[in-house]
C-alpha cells in the first residue's frame, strides 16, 4: 500500500502550490479535484493545462490515483441532473487525459439522494451509473464510488446492492470507512464487506455518532488506524491510502492546509509503522 493525500483539503490553492505541499510532505500520490469553484475546476482546464499538470505531477515524482469529481447525478431538478451528467461523462475524459505511467485515475463519485428515499434513488442510480460505467470503458477509466453518510448509499448493503445492479467492472469503490464510523460500524463491518471492491480510500478521523459527529484531521480523534490497515491488508488491498481532510475542519478560522496535510502524513506513517507493514 502507499500513500496519498486528497486536494479536497486545499481546494482553493493554486495546483502547482497542491502539487508542492503533497510531494514535500512525503505523499506518494496525490489525489485531484475537478469540482466547481476549485482551482482545479474541471472547465478551467484546457488541453494546454492538462498537459501542464501532468507534467508537474511526473517531475514532482507523484501518482495521481484518483481525481474526484462528485456533483449530484440525480438531482431533482431534471435541467440540473442533466448537466452533472454530462460533467461526469466529461470528468471520465479528463481523468483519462491525466493519465500516467500507472494509468489514468479513478473517478471518485457520490450517489446523493436521500436514505430515506433509498428504494427509488437506488433505481436512478443504477441506471445513471450503468451509462458512465459504459463510458469509463470506452475511456479506460473507473469510476469509485463513495458510500457516504446522509445519503442514499449510506451503508455497505447498499452499495453492495448497487455494485450488483451495475455489474460492470468500471464500476468499483472509493471506501471511505469514515462515513460509517460515524453510523456506528466497527473497523471489521466496514471493510470486510467491501475491500474486493475497493480501488481507492480515503481517510479521515472522527467523532461522536449521528447526528451528533464531527470529522477530524487523522490524529485528532480516536480512530485504530493500525486495526484498519491490518483489515485491508488482510482483504488483499493494495492501493493508495489517500488522507482526506473535511469541510468541516477547513471551516475552522486559522485552517491550515499544509500543516493539516503534515500531520496527517506523520499519523498514518506511524499507524503503517505500528501495524508491521511497508510502504511500497
Amino acid at each position: 500500500m502507499r500513500l496519498g493525500y486528497s486536494a479536497w483539503g486545499m481546494p482553493m490553492l493554486p495546483v502547482d502550490e497542491q502539487i508542492r505541499i503533497v510531494a514535500e510532505t512525503g505523499f506518494q500520490g496525490i489525489e485531484l479535484i475537478c469540482i466547481q469553484r476549485s482551482t482545479t475546476d474541471l472547465d478551467r482546464l484546457d488541453g494546454a493545462e492538462r498537459r501542464r499538470i501532468r507534467s508537474l505531477l511526473d517531475a514532482a515524482g507523484l501518482e495521481l490515483p484518483a481525481l474526484h469529481a462528485s456533483v449530484n447525478p440525480i438531482d431533482p431538478d431534471a435541467e440540473v441532473a442533466a448537466r452533472n451528467l454530462d460533467r461526469l461523462r466529461r470528468s471520465i475524459d479528463l481523468a483519462a487525459d491525466l493519465a500516467g505511467p500507472t494509468g489514468p485515475p479513478a473517478v471518485v463519485v457520490m450517489g446523493y439522494g436521500r436514505p430515506e428515499s433509498y428504494e427509488v434513488d437506488r433505481e436512478r442510480l443504477a441506471a445513471v451509473f450503468s451509462s458512465l460505467a459504459e463510458h469509463g470503458e470506452r475511456r479506460g477509466v473507473t469510476l469509485a464510488l463513495e458510500l457516504h453518510v446522509g445519503q442514499a448509499i449510506d451503508r455497505p448493503e447498499r452499495a453492495l446492492w448497487l455494485l450488483e445492479r451495475v455489474g460492470h467492472p468500471r464500476f468499483q469503490l472509493n471506501l471511505d470507512t469514515s462515513h460509517l464510523a460515524v453510523m456506528g460500524y466497527s473497523i471489521a463491518e466496514s471493510v470486510r464487506p467491501l475491500v474486493a471492491h475497493a480501488v481507492h480510500t480515503h481517510v479521515k478521523d472522527q467523532r461522536g455518532r449521528v447526528p451528533d459527529f464531527e470529522f477530524l484531521i487523522p490524529g485528532d480523534g480516536e480512530y485504530d488506524y493500525v486495526t484498519y490497515l491490518r483489515e485491508l491488508a488482510a482483504g488483499g488491498y493494495r492501493g493508495f491510502i489517500t488522507g482526506e481532510i473535511s469541510l468541516m475542519v477547513q471551516r475552522r478560522p486559522g485552517y491550515d492546509p499544509a500543516a493539516a496535510a503534515q500531520q496527517t502524513y506523520r499519523t498514518l506513517r506511524r499507524a503503517f509503522a505500528a501495524a508491521g507493514l511497508p510502504l511500497d
